[in-house]
């Protein structure tokens, strides 16, 4: 059976309770990534996503019609816009708990956190997906590959 520490993105970036919504949107635009994992004490506290980001901030940030207040929003902390008590899974866990536990709740990641909740990883539906595509792809080579011997 394959572990989610196999497919885990092992990168992971965090940020803390009082990071404002600046710093987070700067990470967001510059990393490629789509969650950020809030950290106080090295323990796992949060996750943002790059949807918790779009929902907190003005939708007229960076555009003609900004005001004072909009760019007030990005003062707005990290801890205002967190989901807190994250589902966690440990490395050694069965990739099948994470499709699992990803259909079950509203959540587009899972942390991966080791004895001390500490964050050694992330995994994303995203990562599932490229996983579940490169096993179709193995077994759609050996089945053209029968259906060759099979003449």
């Amino acid at each position: 059976m394959m572990k989610v520490e196999d497919l885990m993105t092992k990168r992971v970036v965090t940020v803390g309770f009082d990071d404002t919504l600046e710093t987070v949107k700067d990470i967001f635009e510059h990393s490629g990534f789509h969650h950020l994992l809030v950290v106080e004490d090295r323990s796992l506290q949060g996750v943002v996503s790059d949807r918790d980001l779009l929902r907190a901030l003005s939708p007229f940030i960076d555009s003609v019609v900004e005001t004072q207040r909009d760019i007030g929003t990005l003062s707005r902390r990290v801890h205002q816009i967190m989901s807190r008590k994250p589902i966690t899974l440990r490395p050694d866990a069965d990739v099948t708990d994470a499709i699992q536990l990803l259909l079950a709740h509203p959540i587009s990641c899972i942390p991966i956190v080791d004895g001390e909740f500490h964050p050694v990883g992330i995994v994303s539906w995203r990562d599932i997906l490229k996983v579940c595509s490169e096993l179709l792809g193995v077994a759609r080579a050996a089945d053209a590959q029968a259906e060759g011997h099979g003449q």
